[in-house]
């Protein structure tokens, strides 16, 4: 695939390797935010290539995981209502509610519907005008402008059937959330590149010297990660506390302003439930007032409800880097992709999907 097997060359995907065992002197443990990062690391078994002295632990970057169940549980009541179609991304279908999932919803014949971007949620409120529409606005910074976008369409043609189950997360204060952790064992960071790629960098920056540590950021592609693992541990070994920018290709300092400036025009920010962390200041966003005639928590009568993760599950300690999906007892037992207890087996950037699928 053209500039896409650059970044999968073994030969240099090999020196990098070699380049990270010469510069490493002892033990460090780095996190990879994002959970395209994890399943990447995971496909090409870049751990084998490390040196031992290497440790790499997965983060709470995959949106779909971190949703929490009692948006789940609402997505579903507003899927059972009348005259309603649902609309989604297709890895939410599994994620467990409470007590049941998208997928079994369907099939006891609600209309749910897996689209590929929130404009396509637009285009099914237009074609369906006696219809009440719904998206499911799960994700980072990265999908959160393009949820925007689709309410700003949505406004502008008048549409009064269109809304959106927001429930957007913020990287940023969440790593801040596990840094603060007293527990916390993380010596470097690997910053999600997508994300960085809307945002920029500066919260990042401000990160790294808050909590004196260095931090990365880096793609997705091997040649990408392991150039990321050896920055992280150059400062490391120099005692250096900085931010570098390895993904230059696509990042810039100062993000994509006009996306921001659309994503901050519909959302506010607000304290916001991660699932199977708990609540992080500051870490989501939601509809603007000025907005409430598409948001969907306030069309519909949802009701307040708290749901707790299945006792066997510690989707929290693998979202927070203290466990590995295979501590989990139930790890390929009692929880597979088709039958999953919690959202990290469920997911596309799911760590506990990483490992089985790569792993298992």
């Amino acid at each position: 695939m053209k500039y896409i097997d650059e970044y999968r060359n073994p030969d240099l995907v090999g020196k990098l390797a070699d380049k990270i065992a010469a510069t490493v002197s002892r033990q460090w443990h780095i996190m990879e935010i994002c959970g395209g990062q994890t399943h990447a690391i995971m496909k090409y078994n870049l751990p084998e290539l490390l040196p031992p002295e290497i440790s790499l632990i997965h983060g709470p970057g995959c949106p779909v995981c971190v949703t929490p169940m009692e948006k789940i549980d609402r997505a579903l009541a507003i899927a059972y209502s009348e005259k309603t179609i649902l609309t989604s991304f297709g890895d939410m279908m599994r994620v467990p509610g409470s007590e049941s999932d998208l997928l079994r919803a369907r099939a006891e014949g609600c209309d749910i519907r897996i689209v590929y971007s929130p404009l396509d949620a637009v285009e099914i409120a237009i074609s369906n005008p006696d219809m009440n529409v719904v998206f499911f606005a799960i994700g980072f910074e990265t999908t959160a402008p393009a949820n925007a976008l689709a309410l700003l369409k949505a406004e502008s043609m008048n549409l009064s059937n269109f809304f959106l189950l927001a429930s957007p997360v913020l990287v940023p204060p969440a790593i801040n959330a596990l840094m603060s952790s007293e527990d916390t064992a993380i010596d470097g960071l690997l910053a999600p590149g997508h994300v960085c790629a809307v945002t920029g960098y500066d919260d990042y920056i401000r990160l790294s010297d808050k909590f004196k540590i260095p931090i990365a950021i880096t793609g997705f592609e091997p040649v990408d990660i392991l150039k990321g693992i050896l920055a992280t541990v150059s400062m490391l070994e120099n005692g250096l506390v900085e931010l570098t920018n390895s993904y230059r290709r696509s990042v810039r300092r100062e993000g994509n302003t006009r996306a921001l400036q659309t994503m901050y025009e519909v959302f506010e920010i607000c304290d916001r439930e991660w699932r199977g962390i708990g609540l992080i200041p500051d870490s989501g966003l939601s509809i603007k007032e000025k907005y409430s005639a598409f948001d969907a928590e306030k069309k519909f009568d949802l009701r307040k409800t708290k749901s707790q993760d299945p006792g066997l599950c510690i989707a929290g300690a693998v979202l927070s880097g203290r466990s590995r999906p295979s501590e989990c007892p139930a790890f390929s037992t009692s929880c597979t992709p088709e039958h999953p207890l919690g959202a990290p087996m469920v997911s596309s950037e799911g760590a506990c999907a990483a490992y089985y699928k790569y792993r298992s």
